[in-house]
């Protein structure tokens, strides 16, 4: 092999490392995105949240609706107030399964939250969801560009899924979505939320 041919093989390896190098920080910022997500849910931070998403951006959580836009998702969470003493909000981000486009602008992950909210004196709730969310990479920086959460189940802590189920949450009466969501079972009923992605093995949807 001469040497202008080994350049050019050396050329394409760095070149292909270089790519997986970012596909890999391109992991971890996606990673850290959802669970900063999170932190800021926990504490009611409602303009830190809506400041990860992308100007076109669009929300739906459970069943309470569509919204569509950077500033109806703001609105959407400064519905559920400023923080107060005795509540509990916990969203702790669990599994998540990411994929980053071979364009290395937009990426998708499916995560679980464990969730626990309720008021000192008042409810307090057991809850998880399954998160299929998409994001897209603009000017350096993941944003979340779609959040879907699916409710698996809602249960008081003192009684627990054995015993009690609340039912899909469904859209704000005082606060209404840009579109509707579609209604689907939730525990103890058996549904799988769509996956983004195929078997990791066999390829299978």
């Amino acid at each position: 092999m001469d040497l202008e041919n080994e350049l050019t093989l050396l050329r394409e390896e760095l070149a292909r490392v270089a790519r997986r190098a970012q596909a890999a920080e391109d992991h971890h910022a996606i990673v850290n995105l959802q669970n900063s997500y999170g932190f800021y849910v926990d504490k009611s931070q409602w303009d830190q949240v809506a400041d990860l998403f992308t100007d076109d951006a669009t929300l739906e959580i459970n069943a309470r609706g569509r919204f569509e836009g950077g500033q109806r998702i703001r609105d959407y969470m400064h519905h559920f107030g400023p923080p107060e003493y005795g509540v509990l909000m916990n969203h702790i981000q669990l599994q998540p399964v990411v994929h980053v486009g071979e364009d290395g602008l937009t990426g998708k992950c499916r995560c679980r939250a464990l969730i626990q909210v309720g008021r000192l004196g008042g409810e307090a709730l057991w809850g998880e969801a399954i998160y299929e969310n998409e994001y897209a990479k603009q000017d350096g920086v993941w944003k979340i560009r779609t959040l879907r959460a699916f409710q698996t189940f809602y249960t008081p802590f003192d009684k627990g899924w054995n015993k009690e189920v609340l039912p899909l949450m469904t859209a704000f009466p005082d606060f209404p979505p840009d579109a509707l969501t579609e209604g689907y079972p939730t525990f103890p009923e058996h549904f799988v939320p769509p996956f983004h992605y195929g078997n990791p093995v066999t390829g299978r949807a």
